[in-house]
């Protein structure tokens, strides 16, 4: 089958079943996407298809054929997607397990929010849980790449 990751094809060979994840750590050695619990509920395998954020954990690859599938890898190459500098800047990783998935949901939410509330952005991180509790930290990095992208109003 073929998938677009990053905005290059690859064909791979897989059972259209395989959870995506496993094909992009195991087949195509893009190993900043994490596994966390397997069921889609605490978010470290977090990736964008078609700019949308998708548990990569419970998406059969057959989901993502003829799609495109962004991983934390392609976000951008040297770190300088608003999001990344924002995280930098406020130090909100700690132990950095959840922080590709972390970063993934903040920037699918400023793709569609690019001026997000409080609110917005708890409900939109709620999903991707952080087990060192830099919830507040991770709030003003959202609020701070909302600055970087320059869409920000306020």
């Amino acid at each position: 089958m073929k998938l677009t990751v990053n905005g290059i094809d690859h064909d791979v060979d897989a059972p259209p079943e395989m959870p995506l994840l496993w094909v992009l750590r195991d087949l195509l050695g893009m190993t900043g996407t994490k596994y966390g619990c397997g069921i889609a509920q605490c978010g470290a395998c977090t990736v964008h298809i078609d700019g949308k954020q998708q548990r990569s954990c419970v998406t059969p690859v057959s989901a993502a054929e003829g799609r495109r599938v962004t991983t934390i890898e392609g976000l951008s190459e040297d770190g300088s997607h608003p999001v990344q500098r924002a995280w930098a800047e406020l130090d909100v990783v700690q132990c950095g397990y959840c922080q590709s998935g972390q970063i993934m949901a903040a920037a699918a939410l400023l793709a569609e929010a690019p001026e997000p509330d409080d609110a917005a952005i708890d409900m939109a991180m709620n999903g991707v849980i952080c087990r060192c509790g830099t919830y507040q930290r991770i709030r003003a990095a959202v609020h701070r790449a909302a600055e970087l992208d320059g869409r920000r109003s306020r």
